[in-house]
């Protein structure tokens, strides 16, 4: 297979779909990589070191699009890149398009087939190629905060920590998943106050074993969201439903009545946001100001780390890219257990229910999709 990974285009977007070290690993198995020049600089990788294992570099990413078969990225293709998708093209990327129906119209109308990062599933029902982003994101989220609190930012000029004799900020993170454990033990590493919410118990049981004392654990009922909320200095939206858009769980009116000068930060806002002021910001203009309370939305968190998130992310995806090489994909995602619920979207037909319920699509499930492929064949 001809696999192409073009330069990322989002904005202050750094990583890139393939290292050179994966790319090495595609070769030897016997496939073609094409990649746009300068994809790598932002993780330090150049286009010598791309032609050292193998790749052959193209000046754009027209020329990416027009040779490959497959298409490897790290963040949802732009406007311009989808209207370069043809209907004979595989993309594998993380797409997140519950909230975005400009990108899955495009999509739709391109006929390519379309696997998304975030929806593949392990056999306990993980999501093991969204952790490894999580997993940054957590932890950026509370450095990210951090900075947001102090004057100059807009915030209210307090040290998360604290120091002796005076008490930290008040750290609230909701949802107790893998971004809510990594900002919970950044938060907790840096000396704040850190209380959780979440509805199931099980991981409000783990993440008492884990952290213990030093993590107050609270079941995520209104009440006590708007306790904790209008209670904290920093706010961690850490919620996740795969594949769907994110709840609203923080309103404007919790907003409104927030403490001056505290901040909020949106890990959920690929998936559109769970406070309801959040709208998505970028490296660039990462902040603003809803009501004195300082909203902290960036949709790439992670590409601000460009180098560990790629590297990061590589070590979960390679082995999805070979067996999609290997194989075919309607093979792989037969094959693999948990892949299946990758599939986004299949030559103009949405496979993802929660998307196509949200975005007005009709649903055609990933099995049957795959099965007209085999009749047709």
């Amino acid at each position: 297979m001809l696999v192409g990974v073009p330069k990322e285009i989002k904005n202050h977007e750094y990583r890139v779909g393939l290292t050179p070290d994966s790319v090495r690993e595609v070769v030897a198995h016997g496939h073609n990589v094409v990649v746009e020049t300068n994809a790598g600089v932002g993780i330090g990788a150049s286009d010598a070191d791309y032609v050292n294992v193998g790749a052959t570099i193209l000046p754009t990413a027209a020329d990416v699009f027009a040779k490959a078969e497959m298409i490897v990225k790290v963040k949802e293709p732009q406007a311009v890149e989808r209207k370069m998708l043809r209907p004979d093209h595989l993309l594998f990327t993380y797409l997140h398009l519950a909230p975005d129906p400009e990108q899955t119209a495009d999509l739709v109308a391109s006929g390519a087939v379309c696997i998304a990062y975030e929806t593949v599933k392990d056999t306990k029902g993980r999501l093991p190629l969204l952790a490894p982003m999580s997993q940054v994101a957590g932890r950026l989220s509370i450095q990210a905060g951090a900075t947001a609190l102090q004057k100059a930012n807009g915030g209210a000029g307090v040290l998360l920590g604290g120091v002796p004799g005076v008490a930290p900020a008040k750290t609230v993170v909701i949802g107790g998943g893998v971004v809510g454990a990594h900002a919970i033990e950044m938060a907790i590493g840096l000396g704040s106050d850190v209380t959780v919410l979440d509805r199931n118990v099980d991981v409000l049981d783990a993440l008492s074993a884990r952290f213990g004392s030093r993590l107050k654990t609270v079941f995520s009922s209104r009440a006590a969201l708007e306790n904790e909320v209008l209670a904290a200095d920093l706010v961690v939206g850490a919620v996740l439903v795969a594949g769907a858009a994110a709840p609203k769980l923080v309103t404007k009116e919790h907003i409104k009545a927030m403490k001056p000068g505290s901040v909020v930060v949106d890990v959920a806002i690929d998936q559109g946001g769970c406070f309801e002021t959040s709208h998505a910001t970028t490296h660039q203009d990462p902040t603003y100001i809803v009501d004195d309370v300082v909203h902290y939305c960036v949709a790439n968190m992670p590409g601000a780390v460009a180098r560990t998130s790629t590297y990061a992310l590589n070590n979960a995806t390679l082995p999805y890219v070979l067996a999609l090489a290997d194989n075919g994909y309607a093979v792989a995602l037969r094959d693999i257990p948990g892949f299946l619920p990758g599939l986004n979207v299949y030559k103009g037909q949405v496979t993802v229910e929660e998307v196509a319920e949200t975005l007005g699509y009709a649903y055609v499930d990933p099995q049957v999709a795959l099965m007209q492929e085999t009749e047709a064949a």
